[in-house]
């Protein structure tokens, strides 16, 4: 019985060693380099001024079927999404 409970044991701290605490340190430093190269590029990405200002210049009749569809939330979206993934693609640890 007593061979039976130090193998469950050792199984479950095998376990917990070998995946739970390696794989909570490799995914610790991905994000705390994430996070490291973001900080560092997000200033060198433009701003979204130049988007705000060219969409002032639409006229209202083409503008209406641009709200209906919602086009001022969904570029937004877009643009954020591919720098995300411009940006994770370019991590050489990550993409």
């Amino acid at each position: 019985m007593y061979a039976i409970l130090v193998s469950a044991v050792n199984f479950a701290l095998g376990f917990v060693l070998r995946s739970v605490i390696i794989k909570f340190v490799v995914f610790f430093a991905l994000f705390f380099i994430t996070t490291g190269f973001i900080a560092v590029l997000s200033p060198l990405l433009p701003d979204a001024s130049a988007l705000s200002n060219s969409l002032g210049g639409i006229p209202s009749a083409v503008w209406y079927f641009l709200d209906l569809f919602n086009v001022s939330a969904g570029i937004p979206i877009l643009l954020s999404s591919w720098v995300t993934r411009f940006i994770i693609r370019r991590i050489p640890l990550i993409g």
